[in-house]
């Protein structure tokens, strides 16, 4: 009888070594290859790039592979204990690093019924980075990054944003990341904001930049990025030229834009009831909803609506009951907004919103309860966190304290070790060279 063999793999983009480690399991007996599932990859780096089945796909056709089964999370144990294969084949370079727990309860695991682990050893000059840095390159087209916030909202318990004033603003987004012992931890998309986008202009944060003005900007930043984009529609406007703006965000490839349930000349929301702020009725507001959702052309786009009551003093009840309306009226997701440093009303929203029948996606920007952990939000029910402003309020301080610096010493010196360097400058942006 054949011996079993089971290959662990994600496979987002198969390349020469994992070919010779499956060539190499299969001189071992009949392979299953647990492939790890969109939920157990997004578990510790970025949501693959194919689906679940697209990959399955690939890999069944490979003459080595006998089945394919998923595997739902980055231990191997749940899947052996059921299979109980005679042999486990990976490549070698699990033994250090992040991986080497996962290897040894392989090894414990494998003991149970005296199983072997044969290691292959790694393939040199192929790395799975430089392929993925070679497609970023490459770039996206607008279908595929239209479609990958709701594919992450489905496999991610909680994905975070980040605002953009500016291509270069885009890119650190797009390149940033930190391991940390759960795995890769980035930025999951980009946050189009009214607020840094007016700012970086020079001008109020009163819609006084135009919608054409604002989309051509973030076409800018859509030819230099993969990642998907949450744009920051203000009120919408009127609600027959709102219609248009969904139509362009969409076929920009724009994953969702968010409206604010507000009327008149708009005002900046952390100003609160310090200047005067109308809300729209709820049910004009629903008309912009339906009317929005009507207009687009596919099931992948997303309107969220954004509560303004507890920003109004008008209460959790008042968010509550527009929260009902808005979703009623097909919005994709709520997104609701306070400006107290303490976030008490935000999650007394939540605990009552996450008993609806209709939920949907839930965003919360904490500007002003800036205390409180991802791990907090993410356990009162929060979908997407978007840090709205930060890296423009880091931007200004940094070039005002360049620019004193020069006219205080009547040079630049001084500041110079505080600056990126020419040719980091050189090498940041892709195809300087």
């Amino acid at each position: 009888m054949s011996k079993i063999v089971y290959v662990g793999m994600s496979a987002d983009l198969v390349h020469p070594g994992h070919l010779n480690i499956l060539r190499e399991a299969a001189r071992h007996g009949e392979v299953v290859v647990g492939l790890l599932t969109d939920e157990a990859i997004a578990s510790y780096k970025r949501v693959p790039m194919m689906e679940f089945e697209q990959r399955r796909e690939i890999i069944e056709s490979l003459r080595w592979v006998s089945r394919v089964v998923p595997q739902t999370t980055l231990d191997y144990v749940p899947n052996l204990v059921e299979l109980k294969p005679d042999i486990v084949v990976h490549g070698d370079d699990w033994r250090t690093g992040v991986q080497s727990k996962t290897r040894q309860r392989v090894i414990d695991t494998l003991a149970q019924w005296g199983g072997e682990l044969v290691e292959v050893p790694y393939t040199k000059d192929i790395s799975s980075t430089a392929l993925h840095a070679a497609l970023k390159e490459v770039g996206t087209t607008p279908n595929l990054r239209l479609k990958s916030l709701r594919r992450m909202l489905r496999v991610k318990p909680l994905i975070r944003f980040l605002d953009i004033h500016n291509p270069l603003s885009a890119l650190i987004i797009e390149n940033t990341s930190m391991d940390t012992p759960q795995g890769k931890r980035e930025f999951d998309g980009m946050w189009g904001s009214s607020l840094t986008d007016s700012t970086a202009r020079g001008k109020p944060d009163i819609e006084a930049v135009d919608m054409s003005a604002r989309i051509s900007s973030l076409s800018e930043v859509l030819e230099v990025t993969t990642k998907p984009v949450i744009f920051d529609g203000d009120t919408g406007g009127q609600t027959e030229h709102f219609v248009f703006t969904v139509r362009n965000l969409e076929r920009l490839g724009v994953s969702a834009v968010i409206i604010e349930d507000k009327t008149g000349l708009k005002k900046n929301s952390l100003l609160g009831t310090d200047v005067p702020q109308t809300q729209d009725s709820i049910e004009n507001f629903c008309h912009k909803i339906r009317e929005g959702k009507h207009a687009q052309a596919t099931d992948d786009f997303m309107i969220i609506a954004r509560i303004e009551s507890l920003i109004l003093g008008k209460g959790v009840a008042d968010a509550l009951e527009r929260a009902r309306a808005y979703l009623a009226a097909g919005a994709d997701g709520i997104m609701i907004h306070g400006r107290d440093k303490s976030p008490a009303e935000i999650f007394e929203f939540c605990r009552t919103y996450n008993t609806f029948e209709n939920r949907k996606t839930l965003v919360a920007v904490p500007s002003s309860y800036n205390q409180v952990t991802e791990e907090e939000l993410m356990s009162n029910g929060i979908n997407i966190v978007i840090y709205a402003n930060q890296l423009l309020r880091s931007a200004y301080p940094a070039m005002l304290d360049t620019a004193r610096s020069i006219l205080e010493h009547g040079r630049s010196a001084e500041c110079d070790a505080r600056m990126l360097p020419i040719k980091d400058i050189l090498e940041l942006i892709p195809g300087t060279k």
